[in-house]
Formats: C-alpha cells, structure tokens, sequence
C-alpha cells in the first residue's frame, strides 16, 4: 500500500490561510474593492506573508480576489452581467446534478438536507447574513451530494462562493427572506418524493427567481440618480 501523503507545515498554514480569507470574504466583512494588504494579514494571522501570498493566488483562482500590478490584491466586483451569467451557469450545473442524485439520494442524505434546512430558517430569523450565506450553499450542496461528481460539485461551490455575497445582501434588505425559505422546503418536498423532473424545474425557478430579484435591486441601488426604474422590458421566459 502507498505511504500516505501528509501536507507539509507550509501547505498546512496556506489552507488556513486560505479558509480564514475566503469566509471573511463571504461574509461581507470586506466589501468589495477592499484593498487586502499581505504584511497586514500576515500581522493579524500570525504567519509568515509567503502562506498569505499564496492563500491570495487561490483566491485569485476562485474569482473572489483580483490581484493588481502595483496594487496588490483586492476583493473582486462583479457587473451585474458577470453576476447573471454565473447565475445562468449555475442552473445548467446544479440542475443537471439534482436529476442524477434524486434517485440515489438516501433517507440520511433527505435528514442532512433537512437539518441545514432548520439551521438556515434560525439564521434568517436572526438576520445573521454570514451564516445564512454559508448555510444556503451547504443546503443545495447536499441536494446534490448523491450525484457522486465531486469535480461537478466543486464548480457549484465555487459559483456559489462568488454569487452569494450579492444574493444574500439583496435577500436581506429587500425581504426576500420567506420567499426563499418556503422554496428550499418546496424543494426537499419534491427530492423526498422522488420527483427529478419537478424538482431540477422548480429548482431552475428558484434560481432564476433569485436573479429576477437580485437584477431589480441591483439597478435601483447601482442606477445614477433619477434613472432608478428605468429597465428594459425583459422577453417573456420560454416554456421550457
């Protein structure tokens, strides 16, 4: 049997680095834009800069940080086109992995999904955006655990991770709390009975639900003044 390969003092420090960064990212606590200075970090972390500089560099990977020549790294923006798109990327991805795990899905994974569930409504009770953040994409995470693609399901995560900070700002100051709530417990409905179809359709909804009112949001907050309102009729959905 090969010898099992064990993560070097240097690697372990990167990870959690790397893990630190990402949730403070996630949560909100650095809008973006924020300038992230290594000396800095690297003060507050108590690690050398080269765990830190390379914990950025993944970051930079994942699309939540952008380092810039004689700026160093800042927390990335999206345009509200480049937030759409991942959106639309996301229901081609997580659709397909529902309709695969769904008949495999067992009672435990329904009772994982279920529990995350419970966690997610005390959360948004609460108005604790960060936790609800992380919650809201373990849930969808679960629904898909069955599918058995851990390759597919790391591109969710990742997708998840650079939409969630907008999702979860616009859900909390536009209401869209209850909304989205009722749709996570319509959604493990379905996945308990089974029902692929149902579920990966009303699964596209609810993500193109969250876009719908995500895209109103953005415009009245990022629109000059006295263009707040002013939209394009959008085409009418197809059917399909």
């Amino acid at each position: 049997m090969p010898a099992r390969k064990t993560e070097s003092p240097q690697q372990t420090l990167t990870a959690t680095a790397t893990d630190t960064l990402r949730q403070r990212i996630l949560s909100g606590e650095w809008p973006d834009g924020t300038q992230l200075r290594q000396e800095a970090l690297s003060r507050e972390l108590g690690v050398s800069r080269v765990p830190v500089r390379e914990a950025l560099r993944q970051l930079e990977a994942e699309g939540l940080v952008r380092i810039i020549e004689r700026r160093g790294a800042v927390v990335s923006q999206l345009s509200l086109p480049e937030i759409v798109e991942l959106l639309r990327v996301r229901v081609l991805l997580e659709c397909d992995m529902l309709l695969e795990a769904i008949p495999r899905q067992t009672a435990a994974d329904i009772a994982a999904a279920e529990a995350l569930l419970a966690r997610f409504e005390v959360a948004l009770n609460n108005q604790d955006v960060a936790t609800w953040g992380l919650l809201n994409a373990s849930f969808h995470l679960a629904l898909y655990q069955a599918a058995g693609r851990p390759q597919t399901l790391a591109l969710i995560e990742q997708l998840h991770n650079r939409t969630d900070r907008y999702t979860r700002m616009q859900i909390l100051l536009t209401g869209f709390n209850d909304r989205a709530h009722l749709e996570h417990n319509h959604l493990l409905e379905l996945c308990r009975q089974k029902d692929a179809i149902s579920a990966a359709a009303f699964l596209k909804q609810h993500i193109m639900h969250a876009e719908e009112a995500l895209e109103a949001w953005y415009l009245a907050h990022h629109s000059p003044p006295g263009k707040q309102g002013r939209r394009k009729p959008r085409p009418a959905a197809n059917a399909d």
